[in-house]
């Protein structure tokens, strides 16, 4: 066990770079960077307009400017140093967690997502377990009743769900509970309510959990299909197999069937997949679900930051995100051979 996860660990290293490298590499042929936008915006361009067939690599707004100012601006950005320079002094920045500083925030990186985390976490976390904790039972309750009318009816209703894009239903939320033309039932925006600092702490609960229910009900319906339809399939597989015939056979209750010989086997696929749905919650960002109830999160974070070429947050980001990513999937590993003993680590290395 001990050899499989410092293999694994050690495999971080090369697979890591290499994504970071790529990316690296892709961001230095995009159009519009931030030298190109600030002097753009120097110039009083709106946009960025066309790139320049010049040798410089700048945009056509860029030639009324003095060439000495440019090389400056450059090198405000770092972007007066050879390409391989900047990225290996990036990496060994990153070793250290030291994600340099936004160009347009005028904050450090680090800083930056961790303001934007308590949105992300209420999303993913409140998600999360309302999926975990209502598509298990139900989806257990569906593979016991396999083809009865519940059945029908209620795979029915989440299909139906699994169909509406999570913004759509948010929309129609909004504009059903959110004072629109018919109730004004839930806030339009935001995470608390501004004088949220004034309230009992009964107050704050409610306010916060108030104003969270109509995102999280919008991200969570999409995701009852998959979870609800993958607890069922796995527990009608197990259902059919031998032994379950033979703990029936030997008089076994049902319920005892069902928890204690189906229920371990069959939630080794969910199990395994909880680090790194645990994991991944924390930093689930939807940039539409953000924008329409106006949550300043990381979904929408990234987004500006693609935008805006904001190269430093960008790379920053998806540095840290791939690393927990990383770690997430070993620890998928690790589960699933504390679930499964069947399961061994030479197996899996082979």
């Amino acid at each position: 066990m001990f050899s499989y996860i410092l293999k694994r660990l050690l495999l971080m290293i090369p697979t890591l770079f290499g994504v970071m490298l790529i990316t690296f590499v892709v961001t230095q042929f995009v159009p519009g960077g931030p030298v190109e936008q600030l002097i753009s915006q120097l110039e009083g361009q709106h946009g960025t307009g066309e790139a320049s067939s010049g040798t410089s690599g700048l945009y056509r707004g860029a030639t009324g400017l003095d060439e000495e100012y440019i090389e400056e601006i450059r090198a405000l950005y770092g972007f007066d140093k050879p390409a391989h320079e900047r990225f290996f002094s990036m990496m060994i920045d990153y070793a250290s967690f030291d994600l340099g500083d936004s160009y347009f925030h005028q904050q450090s990186v680090m800083e930056l997502i961790i303001s934007k985390l308590p949105v992300s976490i209420t999303l993913g976390l409140w998600t999360f377990f309302l999926v975990y904790a209502l598509c298990i039972p139900l989806g257990i309750a569906k593979a016991i009743r396999d083809g009865s009318r519940f059945d029908v009816i209620s795979s029915t209703v989440i299909l139906v769900g699994y169909a509406i894009p999570g913004f759509v239903l948010g929309i129609f939320l909004l504009v059903l509970f959110g004072g629109g033309s018919f109730f004004d039932v839930f806030p339009l925006r935001g995470l608390v309510s501004d004088n949220w600092e004034e309230l009992s702490w009964y107050g704050k609960i409610s306010d916060y959990l108030w104003h969270i229910t109509l995102p999280v009900i919008s991200l969570t319906v999409g995701s009852f299909a998959v979870m609800t339809m993958l607890t069922k399939n796995s527990f009608i597989e197990e259902i059919r197999k031998q032994y379950v015939l033979t703990a029936r056979a030997k008089g076994l209750s049902e319920n005892t069937v069902l928890y204690k010989h189906i229920f371990r086997n069959a939630m080794i696929p969910l199990v395994t997949g909880f680090p790194s749905a645990f994991i991944g919650a924390f930093f689930a960002g939807s940039i539409l679900i953000e924008s329409i109830f106006s949550l300043d999160g990381l979904g929408l974070l990234s987004y500006e930051s693609i935008l805006k070429r904001d190269y430093p947050v960008v790379l920053g980001t998806l540095y840290l995100f791939t690393l927990l990513g990383l770690f997430a999937k070993l620890l998928t590993d690790i589960c699933y051979v504390l679930v499964d003993p069947r399961i061994q680590f030479e197996s899996m290395n082979n």
